[in-house]
């Protein structure tokens, strides 16, 4: 059986890969969803008592599922939302993963000069704010909807508010905003790494967190690495992709290319029926 690592992103917790740990799971993938460090309980849990995330940092994060993954034989898929699709890439660059996918992932050090102003306001409610650094941000409903579901309709995008948002350590969106000044970031990279596993990146076209542009801009900085790297744009997404509607696209897209670059991987539907064609 294939293992699958699910990577949740920022304001969000694992209750986000719901649909997605179903899914795989039928599909015969061994899945787990682990939560980012000092994440402890669900959703409401994590509203009421999030003061213990004030200070996490990128690298805590990724040296906890380092600590899980490493050792593996074989390496699980790994798919990261947002945050964990940089985390995922970082993973990745450690020698790690059979294989990763980056939906919507927010961008590595040198992905693209300057932020894009979309991606600056989804993220003001930290970055404007230099107190946050080592702080704790909770959204709003408005800055939620702007961020995550703003191709949403209005009950819609507050019924994900409601089941998936929670507070957020303030240091990531600093941390990652400002990388390109940084001399020692640590969403720093080698982008041009050929003994990595293969990688998709994806974008959604109406995404105002990491835009088509910013995510296009991450996956051609591989252009010179010899591992795969694959790009998909799925329109009319905004960045909540991997819930509400139309989410079952993604996930299958994801499942059809780590059919194809995965030996031994589950087979989905589609990949399943070209079989029986040939």
């Amino acid at each position: 059986m294939t293992d699958m690592v699910l990577i949740h992103g920022a304001w969000l917790s694992a209750r986000s890969w719901e649909n997605f740990a179903d899914y795989f799971k039928q599909l015969g993938y061994d899945v787990e969803t682990p939560e980012w460090p000092r994440k402890h309980g669900d959703v409401e849990e994590l509203r009421e008592n999030a003061e213990e995330l004030a200070g996490l940092g990128l690298a805590e994060i990724v040296d906890h599922y380092d600590a899980l993954i490493r050792g593996r034989d074989p390496q699980p898929v790994l798919v990261g939302h947002s945050f964990g699709g940089l985390i995922v890439q970082l993973l990745l660059d450690r020698g790690l993963g059979a294989a990763g996918v980056a939906l919507d992932p927010a961008p590595p050090k040198g992905a693209t000069y300057l932020l894009e102003p979309s991606t600056l306001k989804a993220a003001s409610p930290a970055i404007a704010h230099p107190l946050k650094l080592h702080g704790v941000v909770t959204l709003t409903f408005e800055q939620f909807k702007y961020g995550f579901t703003n191709t949403w309709d209005e009950a819609d995008a507050k019924a994900a508010f409601e089941r998936y948002a929670v507070p957020e350590t303030g240091r990531i969106f600093f941390q990652d905003g400002l990388a390109n000044f940084a001399w020692h970031s640590p969403a720093a990279l080698d982008y041009g790494k050929s003994d990595r596993a293969p990688l998709l990146i994806t974008a959604g076209e109406h995404d105002h967190t990491v835009p088509p542009k910013t995510a296009r801009a991450n996956f051609e900085k591989y252009g010179k690495s010899g591992a795969v790297t694959d790009f998909v744009e799925f329109p009319g997404r905004s960045h909540l992709l991997v819930v509400g509607d139309g989410w079952e696209e993604v996930a299958s897209t994801v499942a059809d290319w780590v059919g194809k670059v995965v030996a031994g991987a589950p087979r989905s539907a589609s990949l399943a029926a070209a079989d029986r064609a040939e």
